[in-house]
């Protein structure tokens, strides 16, 4: 995105007030190597001149088989948003993918903006707390390939469970449906 299309994209996030509590929150979703991260980077570093928690789905998930669950739907709303919406310091666990088990504890003050990136990010749950939700496509054998070159290829197997997992969760959920930007993330 160009900077012109951020100061848009801020533009429409600020439209509405806050949405929890004081904070603005950002849901970037979509499947995995679509570009979710790259895009909450760039993001984070537009809106530097403002306070920014950035949470990425995968430190909540729970290993890939307690990822796009309602333990992570939970710990979504009662460890984050709640507290946010509260302005109350919010704190959660990180998980180790290396130990396959939790790890550090992260707490943090209600921030002027909060970006939640990741597949399962812009949930319903999610909803009720967002100010805006973005939407990044991607054809699946890209998004397979863009995972496997920054992961390594000894995920692949795990990955094309995980492509079958992410697509049933996401015509459940209507998360496409519900984005307020859809962003083609195959011309990136």
């Amino acid at each position: 995105m160009s900077e012109n299309n951020f100061l848009e994209l801020i533009k429409n996030v600020d439209a509405a007030p806050p949405a929890c509590g004081a904070t603005r929150v950002i849901a970037i979703d979509g499947p995995a190597g679509s570009g979710k991260t790259t895009l909450s980077f760039a993001l984070e570093a537009a809106l530097s001149q403002f306070t920014v928690v950035t949470i990425h789905m995968d430190a909540l998930y729970q290993g890939w088989d307690d990822a796009l669950t309602s333990t992570l739907t939970r710990n979504v709303e009662n460890q984050i948003l709640k507290p946010v919406a509260l302005e109350k310091r919010a704190e959660y666990r990180v998980f180790d993918w290396f130990q396959m088990k939790p790890g550090i504890t992260v707490s943090f003050d209600p921030p002027q903006y909060l970006i939640l990136e990741g597949v399962g990010s812009a949930q319903a749950v999610v909803r009720k707390y967002a100010n805006y939700l973005i939407w990044i496509d991607v054809a699946t054998e890209l998004g397979l390939k863009r995972v496997l070159a920054r992961d390594g290829n000894e995920i692949e197997a795990q990955m094309q469970k995980w492509q079958l997992l992410e697509l049933d969760y996401f015509e459940r959920d209507k998360t496409r449906e519900c984005a307020n930007l859809r962003i083609d993330g195959n011309l990136y």
